[in-house]
């Protein structure tokens, strides 16, 4: 394998170690500098680990209801990345929810323990979840959906590192190495992998999920900004979650209005 292609695997299998619980080689090269590089691939992750639950849900429906394949294939998929993006989601809210000040809310997130406000919203991301794709499972095929929810929102979580400072502790968090910088090319890298599930969409699908995430990426931004000055890790997390859950609704909302959702380039 040319040196060139060898580093860019090496990049990704490190982005997969990183947001996954999937084995990747122990003599796997690690740095700073690579990992930091690694986030480029954040979002063609997404594609392994939605092609993964997508396989498990088609392996399952032939022996169960959609709803109960649904909930076992969010089961696989929480085993597949240890539930790091929802822990993301818990600490953000319990410390912007909980936090008086930008010290505090820091304080809070850091915290290992769940309060109200991070079980109230892990309680309804998962359940939200688990209700909206086993309504799109009585109306379409959920292989495209896993592969849109989970790559997209992935590409939108890490562009925030773009054009955001990073406002966490840089010797206890392990993000940091991901946070430090984040160049137009591996921008570029990350946007495009991460519209490649619309390709098996209609051209509604994609105007509205483009314009969805980027309304959602403003709002967050400025939201994240006011209240922290900036972003941390476990706002990565939270904001893939949102926005995952965001196109799951708007798929939803397509469908109840008649509005064409399939249709795309592929299939």
């Amino acid at each position: 394998m040319p040196a060139a292609l060898l580093y860019q695997w090496q990049l990704f299998l490190l982005a997969v170690s990183f947001f996954s619980r999937l084995p990747v080689p122990a003599s796997l090269p690690y740095s700073s500098e690579r990992m930091n590089q690694a986030g480029r691939y954040f979002a063609l992750v997404g594609v392994l680990l939605g092609g993964i639950c997508a396989l498990v849900y088609v392996l399952l429906s032939h022996l169960f209801s959609p709803a109960i394949s649904v909930f076992l294939t969010m089961v696989v998929s929480l085993l597949l990345t240890g539930a790091f993006h929802e822990d993301g989601l818990t600490d953000m809210a319990d410390g912007i929810g909980g936090g008086m000040t930008v010290e505090r809310r820091l304080i809070i997130m850091k915290d290992s323990r769940i309060g109200t406000y991070g079980a109230s919203a892990l309680v309804m991301a998962l359940l939200g979840k688990f209700l909206f794709l086993s309504a799109l499972a009585e109306q379409m095929s959920l292989v495209s959906v896993w592969l849109l929810g989970y790559t997209l929102s992935r590409a939108v979580a890490a562009s925030l590192i773009y054009d955001m400072p990073y406002v966490s502790d840089p010797d206890s968090s392990k993000s940091k190495p991901l946070a430090s910088r984040q160049s137009r090319r591996e921008l570029l890298i990350l946007l495009v992998t991460g519209l490649i599930p619309c390709l098996w969409f209609s051209a509604y699908v994609w105007v509205g999920a483009i314009a969805l995430c980027v309304v959602i990426r403003v709002a967050l931004k400025q939201w994240l900004m006011k209240r922290l000055g900036g972003f941390t890790g476990d706002c990565l997390g939270g904001t893939q979650q949102i926005v995952e859950l965001s196109l799951y609704l708007l798929l939803l909302a397509y469908l109840h209005t008649g509005i064409t959702v399939s249709g795309g380039l592929v299939g």
